[in-house]
């Protein structure tokens, strides 16, 4: 079987599950999925930087937190505002909060880019949480509308629907993620890939370090302000600790390092691992972050690649021994 194959019935698979979740599993599980699939957009947006550019944020919920305000703001002060554009506008607000603080990232890695990420986020919380007449303070955004999805001439469809709300929040997560796997493929995405490798040498070739570090914070800030946005819509209120605090960046790098740091798809699958743990132990406790964590340094201790690492690796070894078992048998 090709490459072309396996992928193809892949991905008939996925649309084939995801269509018929909601059916199936009812509507408080239906949640879980459209919380999960936003988790991945978000986190999926952070390895871009961790995993592609090769710099850690520890302040990402900075974009999270723009996108979930800038909807919230829009629903609860335009009367009548679209879904779309307040979706486009929060991930746009985001991206251009990524480029205004480029000049000053741009110029630092390592150590010093996490903390001053950190500092950033930090500050945004601060302001988000003593500008009350703008933001509610620790009330945070809350009694806006959802607007429907208008398609002109087809069809209005109600947000408030849980069904519909899933549809809707897998295929921009999906539309998403698969925007960000094309960039990583892109002659840019592998000049990116080069910076973390090696920027000096990609100076000496003519690139512009900087410029392309700045592009790639934009694009990251956008999708995570994207999920900011599905998650405003889900939630239907937006406070600090909600959407700000330091918890909120610190998950996508847990569900990175679980899944696999340095794969693309390695924090979709962190992100569900995460989700449905959780999912799992509020039955009973909750004390889910316990139990996450200890999972987080079993994963770091244990398997520092993350699952999809340990899979590639049981996969080469089984190749090998099938191969050798082979050349036994033929010798």
């Amino acid at each position: 079987m090709n490459k072309f194959v396996r992928n193809l019935i892949m991905w008939v698979v996925f649309l084939a599950v995801a269509g018929a979740a909601p059916h199936v599993l009812g509507i408080v599980k239906t949640n879980v999925l459209v919380e999960l699939a936003t988790f991945a957009l978000f986190a999926v947006s952070l390895n871009l930087l961790l995993s592609f550019t090769g710099v850690l944020s520890f302040g990402h919920a900075l974009f999270y937190g723009v996108g979930a305000y800038t909807t919230a703001l829009l629903l609860y002060h335009v009367e009548g505002f679209p879904l779309i554009p307040a979706l486009l506008l929060s991930g746009l607000a985001a991206g251009l909060a990524g480029l205004i603080l480029s000049p000053l990232l741009v110029r630092v890695t390592g150590t010093a880019f996490a903390m001053l990420t950190l500092a950033f986020g930090q500050l945004m919380y601060i302001l988000c949480l003593k500008f009350r007449e703008v933001t509610g303070g620790e009330d945070g955004v809350a009694g806006y509308d959802i607007p429907p999805l208008n398609i002109p001439g087809v069809a209005s469809l109600d947000m408030l629907d849980s069904t519909v709300f899933y549809y809707f929040t897998v295929v921009v997560c999906v539309i998403g993620i698969m925007i960000m796997w094309f960039f990583t493929k892109t002659p840019l995405g592998q000049v990116v890939v080069g910076i973390r490798d090696n920027s000096l040498r990609v100076d000496y070739l003519g690139y512009r370090v900087r410029h392309t570090k700045a592009i790639i914070f934009a694009l990251s800030g956008f999708f995570a302000g994207i999920a900011g946005s599905l998650f405003a819509l889900f939630q239907g209120v937006v406070s600090t600790d909600g959407v700000l605090h330091v918890m909120v960046s610190f998950y996508p790098i847990m569900a990175i390092l679980i899944g696999g740091i340095g794969t693309f798809f390695g924090p979709i699958l962190g992100s569900g691992i995460l989700i449905v743990l959780e999912d799992m132990i509020m039955r009973y406790t909750e004390r889910a972050e316990l139990v996450t964590g200890l999972l987080f340094i079993i994963v770091v201790l244990y398997v520092p690649g993350g699952f999809v690492w340990l899979w590639m690796g049981l996969v080469a070894r089984f190749k090998a021994r099938k191969l050798r078992m082979s050349k036994e048998v033929e010798a």
